[in-house]
């Protein structure tokens, strides 16, 4: 096998070029989807950087398989290189007993995370090593690979050297690190034989690198004259990577090295019939930092081998701490089994997919990961399933009912069901899972909203029986598509809400998630399940506190008189106060006040509109759903123009945190608060 270039007419590679040239096929039109994240660096434990890209990858892979699609998915590990070698060094231990003992962190982290890649590879095998060996024979025998000697800065961090003009200031352009001096004499990759050619295959083929930006960032690297890359080591500086197979004294550099793992994992050089099958691959996720790698290195070494290029290279942002990027220097790292182990799996997994928009970078707190979790998974999807499971139980024998036609209460419903199980599928193909997921969220927001607009507890209490049973059908049907729809984000939590409608084991595919009507009335209900109890963001806050400080004593204060308290009022005064509960249906910003909503509110026996200042403590897509409490017979008043018929009651702590009065469990509008 050794010499064997790859044939361009292959079938792999006449399906990649129309592919290419046709990027509107849909997921369920794929022949294939091959997806990659980069290799992990084994010099130190994973951090949230790493879980993020391997989650999207899974999620996308799992989107694929759900579809029918033959789906492989690829990650691994980057055991060679300068990096390792010093990590290795610093801990006392060869390099390959550190790579052993490290790589383990991120195989545990992966099942933790219930990632389903196909194959995880290490550089350190010799299925690997076999191919880097026999690309580089091949290219050096065909001229593509010279010796020379070199003067140049190096950077350990990136492991890269650079021109003097290519520095910032003196340091790394890369990542800011001081660089030193070094004349060796290396091996050289004829890169810049090809940089024309690049140029005009980025510009030809606009789905190779994405997003556009990234795309147009790889064509601004090229305006400036290419050099020829050095993709060697000497021993006597470096002695941890592959032995070049045409020189011993040199080692491979690791990025040339690590960048075939994408090939050599699926048979190149090896098994021809399996690397037809899968390659090209469909898309290369990689973090913005590796973006010339990729586009540049990559591209043009596949040139030179003769294999047709990945369809897409995609690079996502990174993630901020206080708009600040993560790093070990700055010791503001996230541990995502940290998160993990205090929230659990899935919702880790939800959050990161929905809060990052693919391309550009996102901010990451503990804050934000509960305010999202309250709003979306715990009020919204998980109060559905526990409002729609009480009545059934109550009002059905724990039955899934037979539902009536209904009528346009119940055509709405099905329509932002339907249509949001499309945008879902819709948005992995167009790489912006983000929006399918809040597209999801809103239909169950619309099922909330259908709930509180149909109440099925007066439905229940006036005896209308096959009204009832159709709302209640209706939500649980809501309740099994997005499961369905949701199962590649959080696949044991949408196992557990499917269990809980009465599907356990149940797989929602293509067909399950089109058409409305797939739960079969008649069915027993599942045990009562909180799928996702709400977090009490001020007990997270104290269990958060460290249990012992160090504090500097306090001097006692000589005792003070209180201060006085507010003026007593009778009980009849108090008694001419109306509470009732009453449930918002919806919330919109009223223009040109920041602090001010306007809420619709069903107060039971009518309708009204409420103006409260509550913008700076919760989102207006919040809001639909809750039930909370209002002082009914208020004066009406008109704040910015708006007219406000009620005042709704809220407390806030000493931090100045707001939350709204709320009722526990479900009560209908206008019950009275005694």
């Amino acid at each position: 096998m050794k010499g064997m270039r790859y044939n361009w007419k292959s079938a792999a590679g006449v399906m990649a070029g129309s592919f290419r040239e046709s990027r509107g096929l849909s997921m369920t039109d794929k022949k294939k989807f091959y997806i990659t994240t980069p290799i992990y660096y084994v010099n130190d434990k994973p951090h949230i950087g790493h879980a993020y890209t391997t989650i999207l990858a899974d999620v996308l892979a799992r989107y694929h398989r759900l579809m029918g699609v033959p789906a492989f998915f690829l990650t691994g590990t980057d055991e060679h290189g300068q990096k390792v070698q010093q990590a290795a060094e610093k801990a006392g231990v060869t390099p390959q007993a550190h790579a052993d003992s490290t790589v383990v962190q991120f195989q545990d982290l992966w099942k933790k995370l219930e990632i389903t890649n196909d194959d995880f590879i290490r550089t350190t095998e010799s299925r690997h090593q076999d191919i880097v060996k026999g690309i580089l024979q091949d290219l050096f025998d065909r001229g593509e690979i010279y010796r020379a000697e070199y003067d140049g800065w190096y950077c350990t961090g990136d492991e890269r050297f650079f021109m003097e003009k290519d520095l910032a200031e003196g340091k790394c352009p890369a990542c800011g690190r001081t660089v030193e001096k070094v004349r060796e004499s290396n091996y050289f990759f004829r890169m810049s034989r090809y940089q024309e050619w690049l140029i005009k295959y980025i510009e030809e083929h606009p789905s190779f690198i994405q997003p556009d930006f990234r795309r147009n960032e790889t064509l601004g690297f090229l305006r400036k004259p290419l050099q020829d890359l050095c993709i060697s080591r000497p021993k006597s500086r470096l002695s941890w990577g592959i032995e070049l197979p045409f020189d011993s004294k040199f080692v491979c550099y690791v990025w040339f090295d690590a960048l075939v793992n994408y090939v050599s994992a699926i048979g190149y050089r090896s098994d021809e019939a399996r690397f037809s099958k899968w390659w090209p691959a469909s898309y290369h996720l990689i973090g913005k930092d590796i973006l010339t790698t990729h586009t540049v290195y990559w591209p043009t070494m596949l040139k030179a081998a003769g294999l047709p290029l990945p369809e897409t290279v995609f690079a996502h942002g990174w993630w901020l701490l206080d708009d600040t990027k993560m790093s070990k220097s700055l010791g503001n790292v996230v541990n995502p089994m940290d998160m993990v182990e205090k929230y659990g799996v899935d919702p880790f997994r939800y959050f990161l997919l929905a809060e990052m928009t693919l391309g550009n970078d996102a901010n990451f707190s503990e804050e934000a990961f509960v305010r999202r979790y309250n709003s979306d998974l715990a009020n919204d999807l998980g109060n559905l399933l526990s409002r729609v499971s009480k009545m059934i139980e109550s009002h059905c024998s724990g039955i899934i009912p037979s539902p009536s036609p209904g009528g346009e209460n119940e055509k709405t419903l099905q329509q932002a069901v339907l249509s949001a199980a499309g945008e879902m599928l819709e948005s992995v193909d167009r790489m912006n899972v983000d929006a399918g997921i809040a597209a999801v969220i809103g239909a169950v927001r619309e099922a909330n909203r259908y709930f509180e607009k149909s109440r099925p507890w007066t439905l229940a209490s006036e005896g209308k029986k096959e009204e009832l049973n159709t709302v209640l059908y209706s939500a649980m049907e809501t309740l099994r598509i997005v499961a369905g729809a949701l199962s590649p984000v959080m696949p044991s939590k949408m196992k557990e809400l499917l269990a809980a409608i009465g599907m356990p084991g149940a797989v929602c595919g293509l067909p399950d998630l089109r058409k409305w009507g797939g739960l079969p009335p008649g069915t027993a209900i599942g045990a009562k399940v909180s799928l996702f109890p709400r977090i009490d963001a001020g007990k997270r806050a104290q269990d958060s506190t460290p249990a012992k400080q160090d504090v500097a004593p306090q001097v006692a204060k000589p005792a003070q008189e209180p201060a006085p308290g507010p003026e007593s009022v009778s009980y009849d005064e108090f008694a001419r106060i109306q509470l009732r509960t009453a449930r918002i249906l919806s919330a919109e910003k009223v223009q040109g006040a920041d602090k001010l909503l306007r809420l619709e509110v069903d107060i039971g026996s009518e309708k009204r509109q409420i103006v409260a200042g509550v913008a700076m403590h919760y989102k207006p897509e919040d809001l639909p759903g809750k039930t909370i409490i209002v002082v009914a017979n208020l004066k009406p008043a008109k704040i910015r123009g708006v007219e406000s018929r009620g005042m709704l009651l809220a407390a806030t702590d000493s931090a100045g945190k707001l939350q709204l009065v709320t009722v526990d469990g479900e009560s209908q509008p206008g019950s009275i608060v005694k």
